[in-house]
């Protein structure tokens, strides 16, 4: 119904909808985004799990925090996972949650703030008070027109809006601040609106916060700022880019090295980010929510790095219907063929598209770039039983990636929308191999 509405009526209705609803959501809950300092973390990657260390970074210096993120909802040491199949959900739970948030006491807020949220007036109501980047590459393009600056200029509004609102908590005079990855080449765009500070972060261009000296192990990655150690136990180099901005919020909060390194070490899971599932198997498997192509060649390169001589990468992937891009398909038809050794092609999402249609965008360039159906390529449309596939390939020493939806609580095949967990699905494939 909804669908067929917005092909009916002018896209201005829908805009000034979403902006009154946004309105009337932060009404109702009484405005609890002025009741806490509150974070809004935007770009391609990275978001859910930047969001999670500078989390673990806060509570670890005894500052109650509250996040809302693609994978979890947390208020203080209360979890739950994020059942809304948005990353950033509508105006009305986004404000219930703040206010539960504010009611219970947390001091922030970190939001993981999208430009399709941004676009559907989600972020009216909320009072930045620190805006991060963390990266930003070619995704969710049709929804803004197909067109990567309209996509960029849709995520600058939050850097735009952070000023508007300079007084809140009991009247207080609440300082401004950008944080970017400086290894981006879109920094500077960001970096460029006002803010009473601006901190860079970077591994390879200079940055005021640069990490050095990283090396990563089989339980995580050791990295130095300065002359700093400090170790993350959450797989994959990428993951420092994460990791930095809870170093830099932390200390913007006035917590100590010693805590800040604490709460970096205590995080030990990132629901469906390199998430590890054992159940006895000779081979390691990780889910991940990986969807494009930065974060399949990140994830595929960290498996790589873990795998030994002799021993296979395994990758099941596939992308969205929806309208969402089609381009970015062929692309990881390339990349996993590239990387992994052997490819399954299966269902993500896709919606009320034809699936066939998507997984053979991805097959088709996989074959072109070596792999062979039926060897090294299998074709599942059925995401269990392409699940399935990927972990009867495992043998002793393997590393199988089952990627694409990370901790999502449900999948959208044929316009219905299931309950799923692609971790409980390779718990219970697992057990029964």
């Amino acid at each position: 119904m909804k669908k067929q509405l917005k092909k009916l009526l002018p896209k201005n209705l829908f805009s000034i909808y979403h902006f009154l609803l946004a309105v009337l959501a932060t009404t109702r809950y009484g405005n609890p985004s002025k009741k806490m300092i509150v974070i809004g973390v935007t770009g391609t990657k990275g978001k859910t799990s930047a969001i999670n260390f500078i989390w673990s970074c806060l509570q670890a210096g005894g500052l109650k925090t509250g996040i809302i993120s693609t994978a979890n909802i947390r208020i203080g040491e209360e979890e739950f996972l994020n059942k809304y199949h948005m990353t950033m959900p509508g105006p009305m739970v986004v404000q219930s949650l703040m206010a539960r948030m504010a009611k219970q006491g947390c001091k922030y807020c970190l939001v993981e703030t999208t430009s399709e949220g941004i676009k559907q007036s989600r972020h009216i109501g909320i009072c930045y008070d620190i805006a991060i980047f963390t990266n930003l590459s070619p995704e969710h393009l049709s929804s803004h027109g197909g067109s990567f600056e309209k996509y960029k200029a849709m995520k600058a509004k939050l850097f735009e809006g952070l000023s508007k609102t300079r007084k809140k908590i009991n009247g207080k005079l609440i300082e401004k601040v950008i944080i970017a990855n400086n290894d981006s080449e879109h920094a500077e765009y960001f970096l460029k609106h006002h803010a009473d500070k601006k901190i860079t972060f970077a591994i390879n261009n200079p940055a005021d916060y640069m990490a050095n000296n990283i090396q990563e192990t089989v339980s995580g990655v050791n990295f130095k700022l300065a002359n700093d150690d400090y170790k993350i136990n959450i797989l994959g180099k990428f993951n420092i880019y994460n990791a930095l901005p809870g170093i830099i919020v932390a200390k913007l909060a006035g917590v100590s090295e010693k805590l800040i390194k604490k709460g970096l070490e205590t995080l030990e899971i990132i629901p469906g980010r390199m998430e590890k599932i054992n159940e006895g198997q000779n081979f390691t498997v990780f889910v991940d929510y990986a969807h494009e192509k930065e974060s399949i060649t990140n994830v595929l390169q960290t498996a790589n790095n873990l795998k030994q001589n002799g021993t296979k990468t395994i990758i099941l992937l596939g992308a969205e219907g929806g309208g969402r891009d089609k381009a970015k398909r062929p692309i990881m038809g390339e990349i996993s063929a590239k990387m992994a050794d052997c490819v399954v092609v299966s269902n993500v999402d896709p919606y009320e598209d034809d699936p066939k249609e998507i997984l053979e965008d991805i097959a088709v360039v996989a074959e072109k770039f070596g792999k062979v159906r039926g060897k090294d390529l299998f074709v599942i449309e059925d995401r269990r039983e392409g699940i399935k596939k990927a972990l009867s390939l495992g043998k002793a020493g393997d590393v199988v990636l089952i990627t694409g939806k990370g901790a999502e609580q449900s999948i959208i095949v044929d316009g219905k929308k299931s309950p799923w967990d692609d971790r409980l699905v390779v718990r219970e494939e697992l057990k029964n191999k």
